[in-house]
């Protein structure tokens, strides 16, 4: 990937790949920085919390871990800016100046020129390019806005006969490329994702163990590290507090359970979309299911998957390794591909 900053007059052109998560954001700039971060903006409940954290808005896991001295926002559900809230709204905002100033590495905004390809939910497309595109007034100059999976798909060059499944926190995201942009009969949303994981899992634990302490952020750690489908290879352990007291609690059945129920509407909604690929090009695409996202990550889920293909004649699912930064890594090959007819320019 190119690391070279193309000049444009006297101010430099700084071109950016990112992905907006409802967990995660992450992006990759022209200049080779690659940053991640949680999808957390907080801002100091009162004057002591403002005293004592010296700042007036928190952003990433400072945000989590500082939590209980902030009015924190996870500003986007399902992968869109959440509706009727300001507070939301003015949170991507902050997201988003975060993720282009870590770009920057300390660099002058006012030198450069930035040019951003976001990623967001094949859904978000339809329903919510306008707030997006105000969101971004004033933090970017150009801006193209594309589905994350199609994202996935020009970062890996996988642009023929292949399906890619993006699985975030907030949304599941498919898309069958043909060689061009994909259509929207192309592409797919589904609202259950790591979101609806961890919720389950929290409800299996407590209800199984209801004097345990257990929150939903404990839940959703142990989720990022320990989940898994079909046999277990070890105990999951759960550190809470029963009556006062620091407890271990067993949660592996709990974890199946959680984690298998990603399954039946990824396999489903997977099987669909290769049904309706015209019958010549259906085996190539089997046999090029690429599977991304954090929740891509839940050990046995692409097994489970090529399992499932059998029943369509067989394929093959792979797995990204580096589901954190493969997206805004592809925003940022199709930010240094796209001509100027491709951007829309965004007034400050």
């Amino acid at each position: 990937m190119s690391e070279s900053v193309p000049e444009q007059g006297s101010e430099r052109v700084l071109k950016l790949g990112v992905d907006l998560g409802t967990s995660r954001s992450s992006v990759s700039a022209s200049n080779g920085v690659r940053q991640a971060v949680e999808s957390y903006v907080g801002w100091p409940l009162d004057m002591v919390a403002r005293k004592v954290l010296k700042r007036d808005v928190l952003v990433g896991r400072e945000a989590i871990d500082h939590r209980l001295m902030l009015d924190l926002h996870r500003p986007l559900e399902r992968g869109l800016i959440k509706e009727g809230s300001e507070k939301d709204v003015l949170a991507v905002r902050e997201l988003l100046k975060h993720l282009v100033s870590l770009a920057l590495a300390g660099a002058d905004r006012e030198s450069w020129i930035i040019q951003a390809v976001v990623g967001v939910p094949a859904e978000a497309l339809r329903v919510n390019k306008q707030q997006l595109r105000s969101a971004l007034k004033g933090i970017v100059d150009s801006l193209m806005i594309v589905s994350e999976p199609f994202a996935v798909a020009y970062g890996l060059e996988s642009l023929v006969n292949a399906l890619i499944i993006d699985i975030g926190a907030g949304t599941a995201d498919f898309c069958v490329m043909h060689g061009r942009y994909p259509l929207e009969e192309d592409q797919r949303t589904l609202p259950i994702a790591g979101d609806h994981v961890d919720e389950h899992l929290h409800s299996l634990i407590t209800t199984k163990y209801p004097d345990a302490k257990i929150t939903l952020h404990m839940a959703r750690e142990r989720k990022e590290k320990f989940s898994f489908m079909g046999e277990p290879t070890e105990k999951v352990w759960v550190f809470s507090t029963v009556q006062g007291r620091p407890t271990e609690i067993d949660a592996t059945e709990p974890m199946r359970a959680a984690s298998e129920s990603l399954l039946p509407s990824v396999r489903e909604t997977m099987l669909d979309l290769i049904s309706r690929v015209q019958p010549e090009y259906q085996d190539k695409v089997r046999n090029n299911v690429i599977l991304s996202g954090g929740s891509g990550l839940i050990r046995g889920l692409g097994l489970a998957l090529q399992e499932a293909l059998e029943e369509v004649g067989g394929g093959r699912v792979r797995v990204v390794a580096d589901p954190l930064h493969v997206g805004a890594d592809g925003g940022l090959s199709l930010a240094m591909d796209a001509p100027a007819s491709e951007w829309d320019k965004v007034a400050a």
